[in-house]
């Protein structure tokens, strides 16, 4: 019987149907490492699983990839469950996974640490990014759920601590695949319409699925991006979410970010008292210190009798009048006294007191004073000045010249 030869569609067709058909290929369970790992635009994951002799293809498509609590990495040991079955456009079989765990810790601690460090890396978690909590906040916005044990508390323990301020609650679901969207908005509408000067979100305790929408990556971001300080408030005291991280202050619970959000009024109203009671110690001293500095000057002279201090100062004045005069007519006397002597030696120096003792002066043509015969000739004209008048002359001859 002579075969009819088929084509390479229709024999990976049959291959498929078989491994299809297989119960033992339909739910497998294979514990290897990741390899090659790929997330493309459609959301699918295409990655090799491998161990020390073999390989695998396998493909997750989105709806499954989805659900993934953490992030698969290469060189992580995972395990896969999924089913055996041929892509017919290749031929090749693979394995269609449906669900992945990492091997050693549960997937949410692993996705839980790798939100974490990556956070961390970013600087999410930096004190410096911390924005301070206002010491008496007029307004408190409380992102919880509206009818969990949590908000009451709170609600409680503020009114309790701090009746002055005013609580807003933003009611949102905190558990569940709705809940981080939910979270995010309300964050979002208490800063864009600026309801509160502090937020407080969290959630009573629970186990880490309870809590996980506190560990989601958006409202991390929510958190850190907030105008208005936050109070992460989530869990019990162990209990440590990646929004306690990002958040301005952590509080163990919600009661005690209640009492962290808020002073207490008898604790203000003690400081306050203590204060009162120190500004009247104070006051009394200056008031003692003032009186006692009155009655010191109230008690010396001139404040028993203003005008002896007038007259004193008066007579003062008198005696520094009489010096000053004194010393103005000692100095003028001794002027005085000198310039006349002064003008005796002017006088004594002047020529018209020479001429005056029968000593006349001679004159060149030019009115020049001689001193020396030799300075004219004979024949010159010169002017002789006496005591009164003066008389013209001739040289004839002169005399006491060295030969």
């Amino acid at each position: 019987m002579e075969r009819r030869p088929v084509t390479v569609t229709e024999l990976n067709g049959q291959v498929k149907t078989l491994l299809d058909s297989d119960p033992r290929l339909a739910d497998v369970l294979v514990r290897v490492e990741l390899s090659n790992y790929k997330i493309y635009s459609s959301g699918h994951h295409y990655f090799t699983l491998k161990d020390a002799g073999s390989s695998l293809r396998c493909v997750m498509f989105r709806g499954e990839a989805s659900r993934l609590r953490f992030r698969p990495d290469n060189g992580m040991g995972v395990t896969c469950a999924g089913r055996v079955s041929v892509y017919p456009r290749d031929g090749a079989y693979q394995l269609y996974v449906a669900q992945m765990r990492p091997e050693g810790a549960g997937d949410l601690y692993l996705a839980y640490e790798q939100l974490k460090a990556r956070l961390q890396e970013e600087g999410l978690f930096d004190r410096e990014h911390k924005k301070p909590i206002p010491a008496m906040p007029e307004r408190i916005a409380v992102i919880t759920s509206g009818s969990g044990a949590a908000v009451r508390d709170v609600i409680r323990i503020l009114g309790k601590r701090w009746p002055l301020s005013r609580v807003i609650v933003l009611p949102v679901r905190v558990q569940g695949t709705e809940a981080p969207a939910e979270i995010v908005g309300a964050i979002r509408y208490a800063n864009r319409y600026r309801v509160a000067d502090l937020i407080i979100t969290g959630r009573g305790g629970g186990s880490i699925e309870d809590l996980w929408a506190f560990n989601d990556e958006r409202v991390a971001r929510a958190i850190y991006d907030s105008e208005i300080p936050v109070i992460s408030a989530v869990g019990h005291e162990p209990d440590v979410t990646i929004s306690d991280f990002v958040a301005d202050l952590r509080a163990a619970t919600p009661s005690n970010a209640a009492e962290l959000a808020v002073p207490d009024r008898q604790d203000v109203e003690d400081s306050l008292l203590l204060l009162d009671r120190r500004g009247r110690q104070v006051m009394a001293k200056k008031l003692e210190s003032a009186r006692s500095r009155l009655q010191e000057l109230s008690s010396r002279p001139v404040m028993r009798s203003p005008l002896a201090l007038v007259d004193q100062r008066r007579e003062d004045l008198d005696r520094l009048s009489r010096d000053l005069l004194g010393a103005q007519e000692r100095i003028l006397s001794g002027k005085k006294q000198e310039y006349v002597r002064l003008a005796a030696a002017l006088d004594a120096m002047s020529p018209l007191k020479v001429l005056s003792r029968g000593f006349s002066v001679t004159m060149d043509q030019n009115g020049h004073i001689l001193r020396d015969a030799s300075a004219v000739a004979v024949g010159d004209a010169v002017h002789i000045k006496m005591e009164r008048g003066g008389l013209d002359c001739r040289v004839e001859h002169r005399t006491g010249e060295e030969t």
